[in-house]
C-alpha cells in the first residue's frame, strides 16, 4: 500500500486556516480518494483566534476550537510550537516532534516588534494575541481594586497606527467600566514617534482620526520616542516622564522569524517572496500565506498584513498546494479592490477605498460596517457542517464589504 502525500500548513491564524479548508475543498473537487493525501495542521493551540478583535472589550467570540473547523473535513491536527523549518529536507521541526512533508504551506502569521527598550518585556503589555489582550484586561481589572490613584486609571498606547487608535478608542469605555465604583477619571494618552496619527491612512482620513481622537478624549504626545518603560510609565527620548500605571505597545509588525530558514531574500518585514501562485520563490515544494507572504495584489502593490489579504491568500494556497501536489491546474492571485475600516470606539469608524485610501463613509455608518466585518464577514461557519466549510473555502473573491456613504462629522460638536 503507497503512503498517502503529505500536506502541511503551519499555523491556525486566517491565512493557515483557509489555507487548510481549501486544500480539503480541492481534494474534494477533484475526487481525491480518502487516504490518498493527508493534510495536516500544526499550530501552537488549539484554536482558530479572531486576532483582529484583540482591541475589543468583549472577547468572548473571538476564540474558536479548530476541532469544530478541521475535524468534519478530515483535516489532522497537531499542536505544537513550529521550531525549525528544513526545506532541503522537507522536514517541520516542532515541540510535538519532526513532520515530513511533500509540500509545505508556511501560515505562521506576524508578531508585534518588540525592541531593545529597557523595562518594554517587563512592564509592557500588548494586544497581539488573546492571550496578551486577556492578560492587559486582568491586569485593569486589578488595578481597579488596588489604590486609587490616577496613574492606576492611566494607559499609555505607543504606536499610533491601527491597531493603537483601535486599542486607544476602546480604552476610555473599558476603564470607566473597570473603575466604576472609583471616583478616578480614566485617561489614555496615544504616543507615536511619527508627527501625526494613523501616518498610513493618508491624509483624506486623517482629519476623521483626530477629530474621533478629541471627542473620545484621547491625548496624544506625537513626534516622541519611548526611551525606557517601567511600573509606574514612561520616559520619553526628551526626557519627559509620564505616569501610568499600564503601558500598552502597539508599535510595528515583523513576520515570524521562522520566515529566516528557508535562506531567501526577505522584504523589510520580513515576508517571504512569493508568485502570483503563493509559491515561495526559489524554495520547490512550499507556499506561503498572509503575514509571512509579499504577494502582488496588482501589478502595483504588494498585499498588506492583514485578513482582508490573509484570507483569500490561505484560499488560494491551499488550492494551488494540491494543484502542484497532484500536477493539476492552480490560479493565479489578484485583488482588485482595497478598502481599510478602522475601529473609532465611540466616534464610530472611517472607511476608506482604494490604495490612497480615501474616505468614504464614517461615523455609525462605517461602525456597522466595521461590526459586520469583525463578527460576520471575517468568521468560519461554526455549526460544523462539512459542506458549509468546504463552500465556504472556495478560492473565490468576495466583493468588498458594503457600505452607506456618510459625511465627515465634527465630533467636536457633540
Amino acid at each position: 500500500m503507497t503512503d498517502p502525500s503529505r500536506v502541511v500548513v503551519l499555523g491556525s491564524g486566517f491565512a493557515g486556516l483557509w489555507a487548510a479548508l481549501a486544500a480539503a475543498r480541492r481534494l474534494d473537487e477533484l475526487g481525491v480518494a480518502v487516504g490518498t493525501v493527508d493534510v495536516t495542521m500544526i499550530s501552537s493551540t488549539p484554536y482558530h483566534d479572531i486576532r483582529v478583535r484583540d482591541y475589543e472589550t468583549d472577547l468572548s467570540t473571538s476564540r474558536i476550537p479548530l476541532s469544530g473547523l478541521l475535524d468534519p473535513v478530515g483535516i489532522k491536527h497537531i499542536i505544537g510550537e513550529v521550531t525549525t523549518i528544513d526545506a532541503a529536507a522537507r522536514v517541520v521541526e516542532s515541540t510535538a516532534g519532526a513532520h515530513g512533508y511533500d509540500r509545505l504551506v508556511l501560515a505562521l502569521g506576524s508578531q508585534v516588534v518588540k525592541p531593545d527598550i529597557p523595562g518594554l518585556r517587563e512592564f509592557g503589555f500588548d494586544i497581539d494575541t488573546h492571550d496578551a489582550a486577556i492578560r492587559l484586561q486582568a491586569h485593569l481589572r486589578r488595578l481597579a481594586e488596588g489604590p486609587a490613584d490616577s496613574a492606576a486609571a492611566t494607559v499609555v498606547v505607543v504606536g499610533a497606527g491601527l491597531t493603537g487608535i483601535e486599542e486607544a478608542t476602546e480604552l476610555p469605555a473599558m476603564l470607566a467600566d473597570a473603575f466604576a465604583a472609583r471616583a478616578i477619571a480614566p485617561r489614555v494618552i496615544l504616543i507615536d514617534r511619527n508627527p501625526m496619527v494613523g501616518s498610513d491612512m493618508g491624509a483624506s482620513a486623517r482629519p476623521v482620526i483626530e477629530a474621533a481622537l478629541a471627542y473620545t478624549g484621547i491625548e496624544t504626545k506625537l513626534g516622541a520616542r519611548v526611551s525606557a518603560i517601567d511600573e509606574r510609565g514612561v520616559t520619553l527620548s526628551s526626557g519627559e516622564a509620564v505616569t501610568a500605571a499600564t503601558v500598552v505597545w502597539c508599535a510595528g509588525m515583523r513576520a515570524n522569524p521562522l520566515t529566516a530558514d528557508f535562506g531567501v531574500d526577505r522584504d523589510r518585514l520580513g515576508r517571504l517572496p512569493v508568485d502570483d501562485y503563493l509559491r515561495v520563490c526559489g524554495v520547490p515544494g512550499v507556499f506561503a500565506a498572509g503575514d509571512v507572504a509579499a504577494a502582488k495584489m496588482d501589478d502595483e502593490h504588494m498585499s498588506v498584513m492583514s485578513c482582508q489579504h490573509s484570507r483569500p491568500m490561505g484560499r488560494w494556497a491551499g488550492y494551488n498546494v494540491i494543484g502542484d501536489l497532484l500536477g493539476k491546474p492552480v490560479k493565479p492571485l489578484r485583488i482588485p479592490w482595497y478598502v481599510t475600516v478602522l475601529d473609532l470606539g465611540p466616534a464610530g469608524a472611517v472607511y476608506t477605498e482604494g490604495w490612497d485610501r480615501h474616505v468614504v463613509a464614517c461615523g455609525e455608518e462605517a461602525k456597522d460596517t466595521k461590526r459586520a466585518i469583525n463578527t460576520r464577514r471575517i468568521y468560519p461557519p461554526l455549526n460544523r457542517d462539512r459542506d458549509a466549510l468546504l463552500a465556504a473555502a472556495a478560492a473565490e473573491l468576495q466583493a468588498a464589504p458594503e457600505h452607506d456613504p456618510s459625511p465627515p462629522i465634527d465630533y467636536r460638536s457633540r
